[in-house]
């Protein structure tokens, strides 16, 4: 069977568990990218099959209905001010589709490509510039056993440079409330990001995350009121896998109101 950039695949190892698709091939070895979870791999030609994504394509229609965040009233005597998000992805792709997310909902974000190895040295910058409510830090991790148990930051691919990110992000505002960080992608170290001070962080039970996981958590901050603690429940159970993919902390909302509209 043949291949191509651009084919979607899974592989026969992992039970086909996971849709990928082709982002370069290099003689029998094909890099990929997760459809839908933020997950990077390579793997030998051999171990794929080709797939057909219409059925997860409807899937992934149906989770993006079912986390739309409600629309302000525009017939209340109120006017609303949401809070601003700052969004730093590793992936060019998976921010694509979050700022896709964030724009579908009318909220004010900055979306910008960032290797994660660069956040923490960058981050103070982008704050600078940008002055958000709400900052996303996120892109590509996994943890590999064989480097060490999962209380060992050195056993991640990404997450000791989310933390020093976190940690920079926390010297230029040290108030959880006055500015909320999601940090974390797929199996990173969860403990170590709440640690360093993030509001919400990835993966309590070391699993992948959903590509819009992150902004979903960021929009739901967003909309939430400046002056009540949020739902912390109800805001992570819209998440793509909950509680054991996303964990973090009560805080406020970000989202002014004010009068007469």
């Amino acid at each position: 069977m043949e291949f191509q950039i651009g084919d979607y695949v899974t592989r026969n190892s992992y039970n086909n568990d996971i849709i990928f698709k082709i982002t370069d091939i290099e003689g029998t070895t094909c890099e990929l990218i997760g459809f839908s979870v933020r997950l990077v791999a390579d793997s030998d030609i051999s171990d794929l099959v080709k797939c057909d994504i219409k059925r997860d394509i409807e899937e992934e229609n149906e989770f993006m209905e079912r986390v739309k965040e409600k629309k302000i009233d525009d017939r209340s005597d109120y006017f609303y001010l949401p809070g601003k998000i700052l969004h730093i992805d590793g992936d060019k792709e998976y921010l694509n589709k979050c700022m896709k997310y964030y724009k579908s909902i009318n909220l004010m974000a900055m979306g910008i490509n960032e290797i994660e190895e660069n956040i923490p040295y960058k981050i103070k910058e982008y704050l600078n510039e940008y002055n958000p409510s709400i900052i996303v830090i996120t892109g590509h991790d996994a943890y590999y056993k064989k480097r060490g148990n999962t209380n060992d930051i050195n056993a991640y691919k990404n997450s000791k440079n989310f933390v020093q990110a976190v940690i920079e992000a926390r010297k230029y505002e040290k108030s959880h409330e006055k500015l909320i960080i999601i940090a974390g992608a797929c199996q990173s170290d969860y403990e170590e990001l709440i640690k360093a001070g993030a509001n919400f962080a990835s993966s309590p039970k070391r699993i992948n995350i959903h590509a819009l996981d992150p902004a979903i958590i960021a929009s739901s901050m967003s909309l939430s009121d400046i002056n009540q603690d949020i739902d912390l429940k109800e805001i992570i159970n819209k998440t793509k896998y909950g509680k054991e993919g996303i964990g973090g902390i009560i805080t406020k909302g970000t989202m002014y109101r004010g009068y007469p509209r």
